[in-house]
């Protein structure tokens, strides 16, 4: 299955990974459909930055996963989705879990109804390492045990199930995949990534979370390759696919790293604000790939 003239829609376009997966679809000759969340600014999140070349060539629609209406109108006369459209901070699940929930379950069941409707011929859906929990075993395989140790995890366990059901039940060309720690450029510096190397240009002292746990970092680059894999490889459906390294680093060896790049000694410090609830917390986290 090839992508040049397919008719492709992307929830959460707006984001980090979405706007990549847009911009290499539309590189591959796909018509895009990109569904951002609607907001009173008309601001299409990361599409903006976008080459204005590769915004010309898509779509965006604004919605709201929740509206099951503007969720089937998109979904009409596409061949491939690809769901990433989620709310997925971690602490904001801890202040908000209703709205994490509603957004990340009812907002999947909304699109796989559509899909079904629709009779599309793959959807891609997008999980997380975090439903596996701290790991039970390394490297962790896409058989691991999952475990809700926050209210994002358990939204995301909550919607993979949907999309395992909907396979099993209705045989909706569903295929699951599950990203790391996902990098690279545009990432919001909310991440640890770019909030180790913000601050270690900008401050003498780097504030971090647990210095101990341990993450499989992938470039956003080839994040999106298995994006594309997902969607174009045959027999695959209702299956479910790791998307990591199979390597880890330690946030505090991360942050060394960063420093020696930047070239001057610093200290790396625990903020208390920055740690989760200590049954929340997940150490560690490597894909068997």
């Amino acid at each position: 299955m090839g992508l040049e003239g397919q008719s492709v829609l992307v929830t959460g376009a707006g984001g980090f990974i979405g706007s990549h997966l847009v911009e290499r679809l539309v590189g591959e000759g796909a018509q895009v459909r990109a569904f951002v969340h609607y907001n009173s600014r008309n601001d299409p999140g990361l599409l903006t930055y976008l080459p204005k070349d590769i915004q010309d060539q898509a779509k965006i629609l604004a919605g709201d996963l929740r509206d099951s209406h503007a969720v089937r109108e998109a979904v009409q006369d596409v061949s491939i989705v690809f769901h990433l459209g989620a709310l997925i901070s971690i602490p904001y699940s801890y202040r908000h879990p209703y709205e994490v929930a509603e957004t990340n379950l009812m907002g999947t069941m909304n699109v796989l109804q559509a899909c079904r409707e629709w009779g599309i011929a793959r959807l891609v859906y997008t999980s997380s390492s975090e439903v596996y929990g701290t790991a039970l075993h390394v490297p962790i395989n896409e058989d691991h045990p999952l475990q809700g140790q926050s209210p994002y995890s358990a939204s995301k366990i909550g919607a993979d199930k949907l999309a395992e059901s909907f396979f099993c039940a209705y045989e909706l060309p569903v295929v699951t995949v599950r990203p790391f720690n996902t990098y690279g450029p545009r990432q919001s510096d909310r991440a640890v990534v770019p909030t180790i190397i913000t601050q270690a240009l900008t401050k003498e002292v780097i504030l971090l979370g647990n210095l101990d746990a341990r993450r499989d970092l992938t470039f956003v680059s080839d994040t999106v390759d298995g994006f594309i894999k997902a969607a174009t490889t045959h027999g695959i459906e209702g299956e479910v696919f790791n998307l990591g390294t199979g390597s880890e680093v330690t946030i505090r060896d991360l942050a060394k790293k960063v420093i020696a790049q930047v070239g001057h000694e610093m200290e790396i410090e625990i903020d208390p604000l920055r740690l989760r609830p200590d049954r929340s917390e997940v150490q560690r986290l490597m894909a068997d790939s």
